[in-house]
């Protein structure tokens, strides 16, 4: 197949490229871009919907305004993939989330028009807003542009943002992109309510009888058209989330079809010199101009390398299935659950299928909340259903938990409620990169009080976990395992309940202690047999539980070890093997070398969970060389 000949992007290498196109040919590269996108990510994978929805807004922003001298601040990263091409990425775009490759979300290390960091949501409105104020202190002249969307008005922060700008009165813009959608469907009131409102017979019919009536009238009937215009923009400000924006403080223009290029030049063009807080509100359609995404938005929101024609991912054509993930044993597992126990509740914060709680909204719908982009309000809202006795399972990425760090601290702990939060993506996650990495989860968990943090060494492990979280009835719990695959063992009928901080022995050795917590077991495992061969007997402990950890066994170990390494997918500060540290420091074990052995105290880059263990040394032959470089230097 002949490659796509791209007539006008292959000419685009920054924005300053489109400034003098013609309105028919700014919608020719529309068409472009999207083609390009889809030929890319279905070769290399990505995010996919959302960038296809913002074609037109980007290539109408970067059109009207001056760029990067005005500043453009995307929210959600990934619906920027668009600004990307048009902003010199075109010839890189291919290595996109790949290893020493461009980031799939905005970095400002990788563009001047990278105005703001975002991987995660909600965050557009503020940083702009704090833009805009910086501007003013300086007596600068430029315009601010928030693009917020996908989703990203479920979180609680947007509202925060547009009510200080609203009080602040800087000249910001903000665009809106609602496609009804983030990476599921989207659980944003405001939108539900203007989508079924605008779409009822009365109000059409009201509308069009106005409209016929007046049309006979000649030139009373045009003034009375006026009158009905007027009254129209007054029922459509009760309608639409028009009356919301205006009562924070916002002058609101829309709705308007946002996949339609002149109205997005011609708005962009009459709100840019306006004084004040300026509200822009775009309909999107998330995966606009593939039909396999269109069909199925949340299976193609991001995506591993696909077949163009169908959509239909590579693995699935090649059969290459393998174990379940982790992610649908849990799904799974608390379907279960909730039919032996009624008490028990899932919570997501628009994740169902990321976290597998899909699988219980299909199966027992009553037993579900999916409380939208609001970690936050997810977490003391599980509080509240505690303190009357319900178990909520709040089931949200490591990486986004760390939002609702003071509720989980002043809401749950305080309060020692049984709450379980469910830790999906902990550890390393690959090509979504720092922002998506799960790697301070179990240091920010084990410094609260009262607090049982697990991490399951296997799928059976994670199914016994669970359960024994369920009838933990002292206080919060948090269980944190990866993504992806688990090992593939056979899954096992019921449920066995674990005792709360016991670890367990998978292999004795005389020369060195590996302490390894959860997916950095199986690796422990290898590295063991790997350095056996070379006169190196490692015992491996799977500790099970970072808090509390099981201080009899560590007493043995202390007695009977000169030399132990932790082994943690998190950051090597503060985390379990910290815990290890700070338990031999108070009972004076000087006599035992250890050595904490992790992530690095820094921001890991994208690429796959592989290739990134590789570059650290947590991968089985990484491990036994820092074993070989630690019984060196100590018997050095």
């Amino acid at each position: 197949m002949p490659e796509t000949v791209y007539r006008l992007l292959s000419h685009i290498n920054s924005p300053a490229d489109i400034k003098s196109l013609s309105q028919a040919d700014l919608r020719a590269l529309a068409s472009e871009i999207r083609e390009f996108i889809i030929d890319t990510i279905s070769k290399v994978g990505g995010h996919l919907g959302a960038g296809l929805g913002t074609v037109e807004l980007a290539v109408a922003l970067h059109y009207v305004f001056n760029t990067p001298h005005d500043k453009l601040v995307w929210d959600v990263g990934h619906q920027a993939y668009p600004h990307k091409i048009l902003t010199g990425r075109r010839d890189v775009f291919h290595t996109i989330r790949q290893l020493n490759g461009i980031s799939g979300f905005l970095r400002r290390s990788e563009s001047e028009y990278d105005t703001f960091g975002a991987g995660h949501a909600s965050t557009s409105i503020s940083a702009a807003l704090g833009i805009a104020a910086a501007r003013d202190f300086a007596g600068e002249n430029y315009k601010v542009v928030a693009i917020i969307g996908d989703g990203a008005m479920t979180g609680g922060m947007a509202y925060e943002g547009m009510n200080n700008a609203g009080l602040l009165r800087k000249d910001i813009i903000v665009v809106l992109n609602d496609n009804n959608m983030s990476i599921g469907p989207n659980a944003w009131a405001f939108s539900n309510y203007f989508t079924s409102l605008a779409a009822t017979e009365a109000y059409n019919r009201l509308k069009a009888n106005v409209w016929e009536l007046t049309g006979k009238l000649d030139q009373f009937g045009d003034r009375i058209r006026k009158i009905a215009g007027r009254i129209e923009g007054g029922l459509k400000a009760i309608i639409t989330p028009g009356i919301l924006f205006e009562a924070l403080g916002f002058r609101y223009f829309g709705p308007i079809n946002g996949n339609n290029m002149t109205q997005l030049v011609q708005i962009f063009k009459e709100v840019k010199d306006l004084k004040g807080p300026i509200l822009v509100h775009c309909i999107t359609q998330k995966g606009k101009g593939y039909k396999p995404a269109e069909d199925d938005i949340q299976r193609l929101h991001g995506v591993t390398p696909f077949d163009k024609a169908t959509g239909v991912s590579r693995k699935s054509i090649e059969g290459g299935s393998g174990p379940p993930t982790y992610t649908t044993v849990f799904g799974e597992a608390v379907v279960e659950l909730v039919r032996q126990n009624p008490k028990i509740v899932g919570i997501t914060a628009a994740m169902p299928d990321g976290t597998g709680l899909d699988i219980l909204q299909a199966e027992v719908p009553d037993h579900f909340f999916d409380v939208g982009i609001a970690e936050q309000h997810a977490v003391t809202f599980a509080a509240g259903l505690a303190t009357e006795g319900y178990i909520p399972i709040t089931a949200i990425y490591s990486t986004f938990l760390q939002r609702a760090f003071d509720q989980i601290i002043h809401d749950v702990a305080l309060q020692r409620l049984h709450v379980i939060f469910a830790l999906d993506r902990g550890g390393l996650v690959g090509a979504d990169g720092p922002t998506h990495h799960g790697t301070f989860d179990l240091t920010y968990l084990r410094l609260i009080p009262g607090i049982v943090i697990m991490a399951p060494k296997d799928e059976n492990e994670l199914r016994d976990m669970l359960y024994t979280a369920t009838i933990y009835g002292d206080g919060p719990v948090a269980i944190r395992y990866p993504r992806g695959a688990g090992l593939g063992i056979p899954l096992k009928e019921g449920f066995d309940e674990l005792e709360i901080g016991k670890a367990e022995v998978l292999r004795n050795g005389t020369t060195i202690a590996l302490l390894a917590i959860g997916n950095m077991v199986q690796n422990a495992m290898k590295a063991a047999e790997i350095a056996a061969a070379e006169g190196i007997e490692a015992e491996v402990i799977n500790m099970r539980f970072v808090k509390p950890m099981d201080e009899r066994l560590l007493d043995s170990i202390s007695s009977t070890f000169g030399y132990v390494m932790t082994i943690e997918e998190n950051t090597v500060c503060g985390g379990f093997g910290a815990g290890v540290l700070e338990y031999f420091a108070q009972k004076g074990y000087t006599g035992t070398h250890v050595h904490v052995h992790g992530i690095p105290d820094e921001f890991i880059q994208h690429g796959t969970p592989a290739e990134l263990r590789t570059e650290i040394r947590l991968d089985p032959r990484g491990i036994v060389s820092v074993i070989r470089e630690f019984l060196g230097n100590k018997n050095n």
